[in-house]
């Protein structure tokens, strides 16, 4: 528990000063006090540190005087995250949170002083301030974890959290899907093949071996990626969410496949798998660039698919960039019937919630096959009167 002391000095002037000075001891049995002016703010003290030690909630007042940026960088030292998105937590931290929030101690960043953060993401997209917020909210979580702070400052009900924007995208039409192709260099109009075939990523695109296809099942295994770290490293890893899938092989696309490695033959690339230090790992790759290397986005991307966007008209926008072609992927089986839940899987999301959450609006409507399905049971013949 804890308890008040009233405190009284008088100066060499003859001056007095009373101040009121709360002890305690913590769980350990160390002592502790903290001394102030006003008797209201001492007795206000005493009470929390005696319910929380009592709960079994008590924070050292002093645990939190760590600086933010010293915390956080101990923090993302501890993830297991893969090394690009390190790179990208580091890069958020360095640009929107450090220059406001790095020097401030742990226990002095209120919920108003989270507010005041957010207020300087403006001008960034929702999703974007929402993936910041969330990296700097899991900091605090476990500096509370860690016995540092009591609570976590960005979850207050006074705070406003970011929201992801609303988007509801228009997919491709099969006219520019065909155009867009057509624009593209021979050796590189694949991508557009794979993309809206077999709804792969970019990188995935760029990581696929003929080995990964089962002729007997008329499958193919979507095993990894290639993904560009930061000064432009490449490396081999596994597909998004660390999950090999496996997706139907359509005997058009497996045409188009043949006939591209027909002119031009793989040829095998290597690079680290999963890590920058990494072993390395050879891989037949059926797309590469013109040096004999795994293509990079960096390149491919402003080089290669913004010239044919223009020369198609397409608007180079980000909406634009080879992630429309899965969009049309997925557009084409949900007309065409298919489930959510295959869908999800098709397209490697880890969560088939997401899945109907980006595409639910492209899912024809039910609303007249609900009516028709009602009137069929309601129009049930009726029975003849009996003359009365």
């Amino acid at each position: 528990m804890a308890w008040v002391e009233r405190r009284e000095r008088t100066s060499t002037d003859g001056k007095r000063t009373i101040t009121y000075r709360v002890r305690w001891r913590e769980s350990d049995g160390r002592a502790r006090a903290k001394t102030f002016r006003r008797k209201v703010e001492a007795d206000r003290f005493a009470a929390m540190v005696s319910a929380d030690l009592v709960r079994g909630h008590y924070i050292d007042p002093d645990a939190g005087k760590v600086r933010f940026e010293e915390y956080a960088n101990q923090w993302l030292a501890a993830q297991t995250f893969e090394e690009g998105t390190v790179e990208m937590v580091e890069l958020r931290f360095r640009l929107h949170v450090m220059p406001h929030l790095g020097a401030r101690n742990l226990s002095d960043v209120q919920p108003s002083t989270i507010q005041g953060w957010l207020r300087t993401l403006t001008g960034l997209s929702g999703n974007y301030r929402k993936v910041i917020y969330a990296n700097v909210s899991s900091v605090f979580t476990a500096a509370v974890d860690d016995g540092l702070i009591p609570k976590n400052p960005c979850k207050a009900p006074s705070v406003r959290r970011p929201k992801s924007d609303p988007r509801k995208f228009r997919p491709w039409t099969r006219e520019r899907v065909l155009a867009v192709r057509e624009e593209l260099p021979d050796r590189f109009k694949l991508v557009v093949d794979l993309g809206v075939g077999l709804g792969l990523r970019q990188g995935e695109i760029f990581g696929l071996s003929l080995d990964d296809i089962d002729l007997n099942t008329g499958e193919i295994e979507i095993r990894r990626q290639v993904k560009l770290l930061g000064n432009n490293r490449q490396l081999f890893g596994l597909p998004k969410g660390r999950k090999i899938r496996t997706v139907p092989l359509p005997d058009r696309v497996l045409e188009l496949i043949n006939d591209h490695v027909t002119r031009y033959p793989p040829r095998s690339v290597t690079l680290p798998w999963d890590r920058s230090d990494g072993a390395s790992r050879s891989v037949d790759l059926v797309l590469f660039s013109r040096e004999s290397g795994a293509l990079n986005r960096n390149y491919f991307n402003p080089k290669i698919w913004r010239p044919a966007l223009v020369a198609a008209g397409v608007e180079p926008k980000r909406e634009n960039g080879c992630h429309a072609l899965r969009h049309f992927y997925a557009s084409t089986l949900l007309d065409a019937g298919e489930s959510i839940l295959a869908l999800s899987e098709y397209l490697g999301h880890a969560d088939p919630g997401f899945t109907l959450r980006t595409y639910t609006h492209l899912m024809p409507s039910s609303t007249e096959r609900t009516k028709a399905a009602i009137d069929e049971i309601l129009s049930v013949p009726s029975a003849p009167h009996e003359p009365e």
